[in-house]
């Protein structure tokens, strides 16, 4: 079998391998993407199995398609536990390529889940829409910066047919004539795309078992149960809710030492856009659920509201995955789950 370890960029990657049938070992460096592609073609036609691996990283989706054309086993590690377990502190293109051949070699190397590729495609669905839903609130936004100049004090109602004929009659000058009618114009445009993008994600939530139990939790729609789905992928990689709320950076970041302890800001780690939607979705259920608005209450009132935000969030991606994991809803999380004996649920397991 042929072991590659390879140093990735954009533009090109290092590579070092080795054979280990014969020995034969050596190190290159492949352009992108003819000279990439050409090498790795070559590689496939000798029959050998071939082995590569590199740390997780942007911008190759092509490099891991050709791999998998090629029935080439990739291993794709995680990035910080590569960087750590590195020994020196001189840091070069040919030495990472060298590192990650070592730890191939001597099976330590912290391979990680890789979505497939439907998995990711549906997850350009749900980042398509939610750039075009952040691109019509800045034009929104836009709208009501014009309309206040003028003393249009509209608020939500700017958006309403008679609050639309307001804004469009108001005497402008020019070129802000000229502004208010392009940002119209594409506010027009955004609204048709936005709801066939939501529709189609309806759609596919629908089809999915798991998306379809998640979203009996109150304040849990088909956009935060389908991103749950796909972003977490097989729930069976966590064993509890720490390891989710870590995985989705939902924790704050520790830097103690001896007697020392101290608690900065949430570390961020994760999906950006699932820690988005938990934030909204937690808000809403605290909304419908007594029991989430008066922990949110009591939480705001110690350590204010952003904080409690993050904290509903936290406990709300935390309920998911075990309703995920376990298989349930959200009529058997309330019934069977870890707070049964409670008050509010002396009733216990029937």
């Amino acid at each position: 079998m042929i072991i590659i370890g390879c140093d990735y960029h954009p533009g090109f990657q290092q590579i070092a391998f080795v054979d280990t049938e014969t020995g034969d070992c050596g190190e290159q460096r492949l352009e992108h993407c003819q000279g990439a592609e050409k090498f790795y073609r070559d590689l496939a036609a000798q029959g050998k199995k071939v082995r590569v691996g590199m740390e997780a990283s942007g911008h190759a989706r092509w490099f891991e398609r050709l791999l998998g054309e090629l029935n080439v086993d990739l291993w794709v590690g995680d990035a910080a536990v590569i960087r750590a377990k590195r020994g020196r502190k001189a840091k070069t293109d040919r030495q990472d390529a060298l590192h990650i051949l070592n730890l191939l070699v001597k099976d330590d190397f912290p391979k990680i889940w890789v979505p497939s590729w439907e998995n990711r495609d549906m997850r350009q669905l749900l980042w398509h829409r939610h750039r075009m839903v952040q691109a019509r609130t800045r034009i929104m936004n836009q709208l009501q910066a014009v309309a206040l100049n003028e003393g249009l004090r509209c608020k939500k109602k700017l958006w309403r047919e008679h609050g639309r004929e307001q804004l469009e009659n108001v005497r402008l000058a020019p070129w802000t004539s000229r502004r208010r009618e392009d940002l119209l114009q594409l506010l027009d445009g955004l609204n048709p795309t936005i709801a066939e993008l939501t529709q189609a994600i309806e759609r596919e939530a629908e089809k999915s078992p798991q998306a379809r139990l998640l979203m009996t939790h109150p304040g849990v729609g088909p956009l935060t149960a389908l991103a749950f789905v796909l972003i977490i992928g097989k729930a069976e990689r966590f064993q509890c809710g720490k390891q989710i709320s870590a995985y989705l950076g939902l924790v704050p970041l520790e830097d103690s030492s001896g007697e020392r302890r101290r608690l900065g800001h949430i570390t961020k780690q994760g999906n950006s856009l699932l820690r988005f939607l938990l934030v909204e979705a937690a808000q809403a259920t605290t909304r419908t659920i007594p029991e989430w608005r008066s922990k949110c209450i009591h939480l705001t009132m110690r350590r204010g509201r952003k904080i409690a935000k993050v904290a509903m969030a936290r406990k709300l991606a935390i309920c998911l995955f075990w309703m995920m994991r376990q298989g349930w809803n959200y009529q058997q999380v309330m019934k069977f789950g870890s707070h049964v004996g409670q008050p509010g649920n002396r009733h216990g397991v029937q």
